[in-house]
């Protein structure tokens, strides 16, 4: 379709113009004069997008069904997204994540930081797995794992089509290998000097959490010779790189039994078993348990699931983070270290950091804030887009 031929859509004289000017790349549903022509448009059509004096602004994509009706595409309001257009993206992508690590393995497409909005794609050396999480991405997926592997030569893509993300956009869930053959197992993947086993068909989000890296680097540091505690640990993400950087031992406290299989045989791929214990259950009721045990540990982790997803969930996520650091607390020896994590935008960082100090001080304990991280430069943020800095580390020395 030639660009000339595609339909308009048009904000409302309120909206704002110049916020997609200066590069936010939403339009939610109240700012688009949704009309019956409008309404009509299928979920991922191209569109150009006009202010309220019909003025062409960019490229978007729109739909209709979801909160946000529109996203950006491109500034340019005559580009063509065709193979070229995604390719070029890609190739911008890698070139960033070329700079940053000697292995590729990574997040290759961090969504609308990346160019493409509502695309996550994690790669694990020569398989990739995508989250096609806009309709727009839904539509052309044949044509951006085209493009994903002219630029990369990739020998598997796999489309992981889950999450409440596609559900917002009217999108079913769907587990596909779109490219290649499926790994025969759990693939090894190199991070932190420890080796962790993703389980890219079966296990949570795409596999493993790339964003956590530069965080479990800096804890592992604070790790040598420590008795250390990992809860919410997933498949090992901060005990495996803690045993890695000289952790004496690491106890790992998750409640899903097959992220627990696959820390353990991780420990077991960095000759780390021996120092290496798991307890499957709830966190809470674990940090309960190892209270009454009279269990103490030099370095502590919890990072949960997102507690607060949405801003509905907040306050209640905001008291969740709390009563975390609460019983995490009691449980740091004397001089040892705390590391509280949080995933919810919707939490942003000074509240999430009152709920943890609150917490901390409830629970009888004190102490300096060391350490405020995020996720890792291969999950960019737009800084117009406060949504992609979800992620936030603290560190407390008690």
């Amino acid at each position: 379709m030639s660009q000339s031929s595609l339909p308009r859509v048009r904000l409302l004289p309120k909206a704002k113009p110049q916020a997609i000017r200066h590069g936010f790349p939403w339009v939610y549903a109240n700012e688009l004069v949704l009309d019956r022509r409008t309404k009509a448009l299928a979920p991922g059509a191209l569109a150009v997008l006009q202010d309220a004096e019909r003025r062409d602004l960019a490229l978007v994509t729109v739909n209709p069904a979801s909160r946000i009706a529109a996203r950006v595409l491109d500034r340019d309001p005559g580009a063509v997204l065709d193979e070229d257009w995604l390719r070029r993206r890609l190739k911008r992508a890698l070139s960033l994540r070329a700079a940053l690590y000697d292995v590729p393995c990574y997040r290759l497409i961090h969504a609308e930081a990346d160019g493409l909005p509502g695309v996550v794609i994690d790669r694990f050396g020569d398989i990739a797995v995508v989250q096609p999480n806009a309709a727009w991405a839904e539509t052309r997926l044949d044509l951006l794992v085209q493009a994903l592997v002219a630029e990369t030569g990739l020998a598997c893509v796999i489309k992981n089509g889950t999450g409440r993300a596609r559900a917002l956009e009217g999108l079913p869930e769907e587990m596909a290998v779109v490219h290649g053959r499926a790994p025969d197992g759990p693939v090894p993947v190199p991070m932190n000097g420890a080796t962790y086993m993703a389980d890219l068909m079966g296990g949570q989000k795409t596999g493993l959490f790339y964003d956590q890296r530069p965080n479990q680097a800096f804890v592992a540091g604070l790790a040598r010779g420590a008795r250390v505690l990992d809860v919410f640990s997933h498949v090992g993400g901060f005990s495996l790189a803690a045993l890695a950087g000289g952790a004496a031992s690491a106890l790992a406290v998750d409640g899903s039994s097959p992220a627990l299989e696959l820390a353990r045989a991780g420990a077991k791929a960095g000759g780390m078993a021996d120092r290496f214990e798991t307890r499957q259950g709830d966190a809470f009721e674990a940090l309960a348990g190892l209270s009454d045990e009279g269990e103490t540990f030099d370095v502590v982790i919890c990072d949960p699931p997102a507690f607060a997803p949405s801003k509905k969930t907040l306050e209640p996520g905001l008291r969740a983070y709390e009563r975390i650091a609460r019983m995490a607390a009691p449980l740091v020896a004397e001089g040892g270290f705390l590391a509280l994590c949080s995933c919810s935008h919707a939490a942003d960082l000074k509240r999430f950091r009152d709920a943890s100090a609150r917490g901390i001080g409830k629970a009888g304990r004190r102490g300096p804030l060391i350490h405020t991280g995020f996720a890792g430069p291969d999950h960019p943020q737009l800084p117009q887009l406060a949504e992609s800095g979800y992620l936030k580390a603290l560190v407390f020395r008690l």
